[in-house]
């Protein structure tokens, strides 16, 4: 198992520590509920350095990019980030990432820590383009910074204006004694705030500083599950739950990531899927009575007979109802459908709702 550059003062901090993605990662420090709503009114730190970086440099980059992924990466322009997909060639999801455009002729992707072989394995096999191809994973950390006083807090440790960050952009800058740093603000939590990414020997200083700069404004470090449920109430996708190497983007409702103004890896099937019509849809639904739905529990209609799937469940911290995403047939999937959540033989009303759960 690996461990981050952190993982020292994450065990000194008392946190509860579970193998993740191949990392031993922290879990919570003192409890999912108190840690969500720190991020949600304050500001919160999240060590997310198992995540993976890979560095595409030189003339053809771009080229590999729009032949890899969903979105159109030739909208980027320099410190801007785009959310986007690796499809495969059966219709599905090889794994979710963010393009960030560094420089020209220069790209960061960052993928999902459990996807990092997977996926580097896969772009270079369509690396037929003579692209430099560097994977920065077990190099670099990665700290979010999260909530309505990240800005505040953190603006005493650069020179950088980061409440002109906006969403989906991204600076090279100095930060908590540091050059060349990327801030970013590509957050996973709906709750503002933004991204370090540095090189694992200068994380531990930016920990440091960042806790003393953020010790007034009452900052705690964040846990996976937080960040679990801080996501779900914002419906974005996790990949292994949502999406998967057998969801389709169009059925997980990223439709918008895809765009067949290019041709790109398995285009010409889900533009044909486009245009014939899903046959299931990833919704989003609360439940109507007290009760977590949970992932793979079944979906069922009013006469009991399975519709669908729970993907993603859990009791929401900010609302105190039980919240999920889950597939169900298109029928079924309309906002105020009227479903049914199968918990231990027992089927709960829940109704589809429109995203975010949580409005601020």
């Amino acid at each position: 198992m690996k461990n981050t550059a952190l993982t020292h003062i994450h065990e000194s901090l008392g946190a509860k520590m579970l193998p993740f993605a191949g990392y031993n990662m922290p879990i919570t420090y003192e409890g999912v509920n108190a840690e969500h709503e720190t991020v949600r009114n304050g500001v919160g730190v999240f060590d997310v350095s198992h995540m993976g970086e890979f560095l595409l440099t030189g003339p053809n980059a771009l080229a590999l990019i729009q032949k890899v992924t969903s979105n159109d990466a030739s909208t980027l322009t320099i410190g801007r980030a785009q959310y986007s997909c690796l499809p495969n060639n059966e219709g599905g999801i090889v794994d979710d990432l963010i393009v960030y455009k560094i420089k020209e002729e220069q790209y960061l992707l960052v993928v999902n820590a459990s996807n990092i072989e997977k996926d580097w394995n896969w772009i270079s096999s369509h690396n037929d383009l003579g692209v430099e191809m560097r994977n920065l994973s077990d190099d670099y950390s990665l700290l979010a910074i999260q909530g309505p006083k990240a800005v505040e807090a953190m603006q005493a440790l650069t020179s950088v204006d980061l409440a002109a960050i906006a969403y989906y952009h991204f600076e090279v800058g100095d930060f908590a004694g540091i050059e060349h740093v990327i801030i970013s603000a590509t957050g996973y939590t709906g709750s503002g705030g933004f991204e370090i990414y540095c090189k694992n020997n200068d994380v531990e200083q930016v920990w440091n500083k960042v806790f003393e700069a953020g010790a007034a404004f009452g900052i705690k470090p964040i846990g996976l599950a937080a960040r679990d449920t801080l996501r779900l109430e914002m419906g974005f996708c996790l990949y292994g739950n949502d999406i998967n190497d057998t969801t389709s983007p169009l059925e997980a409702g990223l439709g918008w990531i895809t765009k067949f103004t290019k041709d790109f890896t398995n285009s010409e099937a889900l533009k044909k899927q486009k245009e014939a019509g899903v046959t299931k849809k990833l919704v989003a639904f609360e439940m109507q009575e007290r009760a977590v739905p949970r992932h793979d529990y079944e979906i069922v209609d009013a006469s009991g007979e399975v519709i669908g799937i729970v993907t993603s469940g859990t009791m929401s911290p900010s609302m105190n109802k039980g919240i999920g995403l889950g597939y169900v047939t298109v029928a079924n999937s309309a906002v105020d459908s009227d479903i049914f959540i199968r918990i231990r033989k027992n089927d709960v009303a829940a109704k589809v709702v429109k995203l975010p759960f949580y409005k601020k």
